[in-house]
């Protein structure tokens, strides 16, 4: 019977990739045969963000107006001190020390994919459908259902540039040639769960306002976030193909994610009107990834 980790395996043998996924610099790790808690950890890992989703759109069956000003700003505010800290010390500082290993200018790849994390999610967010005008929780209840169905494809493409973050966390965890622990990859899996309840919730309450049945309105909420796992599996599949140039990619998801932290939920927190309570939330974020990241590490 073929087993779900035999691709991992088939990538290994093929003499094609050999090279790509496992150059002589790097432990050939990647092979989830014999290694079955780490392929059930990836598994877990890459549902996480995605049952975040799942959890806001399940308000609809409870809440009517939507979560709580003050439960929403230390929501956002913790999702985006987590993000910022997991930036550092799970996905820059890895692909710092990952360019050392490989004889590249320490800084200079980091800094690249940096950028180009930046200027990708700037140019998303630069799509007409993409706008932030009256994006809070509350305001978003009453779109009419033209609003509700663009604010679910902007959170749908949000969702992408996450979903690759933690594909590439756990790629690093899981190939040995980056300082990235699985720990550090689940604490960032759980932090990009934490900012997508609201999330979740912003797409399930409006559509029910505006007529959809619970059902419906929770089905599509869920679907949103289903862009996350799929692009994080695609995302482990092409850095395993090009393992040159992994540094890039991780500080191309630390400058995605950054982004969504400085100009999407610090922005969103203050809109609460609960601007303490969201320092807070992003104080204790912070705290908690930069330890988990540390004690674990």
């Amino acid at each position: 019977m073929v087993k779900w980790y035999d691709w991992f395996d088939w990538l290994h043998s093929n003499s094609i990739f050999r090279f790509f996924l496992f150059p002589p610099w790097c432990t050939p790790s990647l092979s989830l045969r014999g290694r079955i808690p780490d392929g059930v950890s990836l598994c877990l890992g890459l549902m996480i963000p995605f049952a975040g989703t799942a959890l806001g759109a399940l308000t609809v069956f409870f809440l009517r107006d939507g979560l709580q000003k003050r439960t929403e700003a230390f929501l956002l505010g913790l999702a985006a001190g987590v993000m910022t800290a997991a930036s550092v010390w799970s996905l820059l500082l890895p692909s710092i020390e990952l360019s050392r290993q490989q004889g590249y200018i320490a800084w200079l790849p980091p800094s690249l994919g940096f950028l180009a994390g930046v200027a990708g999610l700037l140019l998303l967010d630069r799509l007409p459908s993409l706008s932030h005008d009256c994006a809070d929780t509350v305001c978003a209840i009453n779109r009419c259902p033209t609003q509700t169905s663009m604010m679910m494809l902007a959170v749908t493409l949000h969702n992408i540039p996450e979903g690759m973050a933690v594909g590439v966390a756990f790629a690093g965890a899981l190939s040995g040639c980056a300082d990235v622990t699985m720990a550090a990859a689940f604490a960032l899996a759980v932090g990009i769960a934490v900012q997508n309840i609201p999330e979740g919730a912003i797409i399930s309450l409006p559509l029910h306002s505006g007529g959809s049945s619970k059902g419906r309105a929770f089905a599509l909420g869920v679907l949103s976030g289903a862009v996350e796992p799929l692009s994080g599996v695609l995302t482990i599949a092409l850095t395993g193909a090009v393992r040159l140039i992994l540094p890039g990619f991780l500080a191309f998801a630390a400058g995605a994610m950054l982004y969504v932290a400085a100009e999407e939920l610090l922005p969103e927190a203050r809109r609460t009107g609960h601007s303490v309570i969201a320092a807070a939330g992003s104080t204790a974020g912070f705290i908690l990834m930069m330890a988990l990241d540390v004690a674990w590490g």
